[in-house]
C-alpha cells in the first residue's frame, strides 16, 4: 500500500478483550484517539461474562446467571462487578438432572463438544443424561426439526 496523506496516521489493534479498534494519531495532542471499535455491542465481546452466565444488553447488569445457577461471589455482583462466574444452586445428580430450555442465545463455548448427526432431539437428551459431564445439548437442525445432536461437556461460557 502507499500513503496518500503523510500527515494522517491510523492503526488497527485487537484489545485484550477481543475488540477491534481503530486509532488515529493527533499530532497536536501527541496521542492516539480511538475513532471506531467493533463489536459495538458489549455482548459481542468473547467471554465478557463468566462461566454459566448469559449476556443480555437489555438488562442491567448485562451478565446474568442462567436458570439453576447463582453468583459464585455474590458480593462482587452486588458491587456491580458482574463479569464473575456462576455456580450450580444444587449439585449434579447424574441421570436425574433436569434441563431447562434456553432461547435466543449464542451457542456456548466449551472445551469439549460431541456431535452426532444421526440422533434426534430425544436421543440427544438421553445421550446427554448418560454422560455425567454433559452440561447441555441441542438439536442441530432447529429450522426443520431433523436429526443431528450437539452435546456440550463441562463448563461453558459466552452465551
Amino acid at each position: 500500500f502507499r500513503l496518500t496523506d503523510h500527515n494522517f496516521y491510523s492503526r488497527l489493534t485487537i484489545s485484550i478483550v477481543g475488540q477491534l479498534e481503530r486509532f488515529t494519531w493527533d499530532p497536536r495532542q501527541r496521542k492516539w484517539n480511538m475513532i471506531w471499535s467493533m463489536p459495538t455491542d458489549t455482548c459481542g465481546v468473547f467471554g465478557i461474562c463468566g462461566p454459566y452466565t448469559y449476556c443480555d444488553m437489555s438488562s442491567s447488569p448485562v451478565c446474568n446467571c442462567i436458570k439453576g445457577f447463582q453468583p459464585l461471589y455474590p458480593q462482587e455482583w452486588e458491587s456491580g462487578d458482574v463479569a464473575g462466574e456462576c455456580r450450580r444452586k444444587t449439585p449434579l445428580n447424574c441421570g436425574r438432572d433436569e434441563f431447562f430450555q434456553l432461547m435466543n442465545i449464542k451457542l456456548p463455548a466449551t472445551t469439549a463438544t460431541i456431535v452426532d448427526k444421526r440422533l434426534g432431539v430425544k436421543e440427544c437428551e438421553e445421550k446427554c443424561r448418560e454422560n455425567c459431564n454433559c452440561t447441555a445439548y441441542a438439536n442441530m437442525d432447529i429450522q426443520n426439526g431433523g436429526p443431528g445432536c450437539v452435546i456440550w461437556i463441562g463448563e461453558f461460557r459466552d452465551i
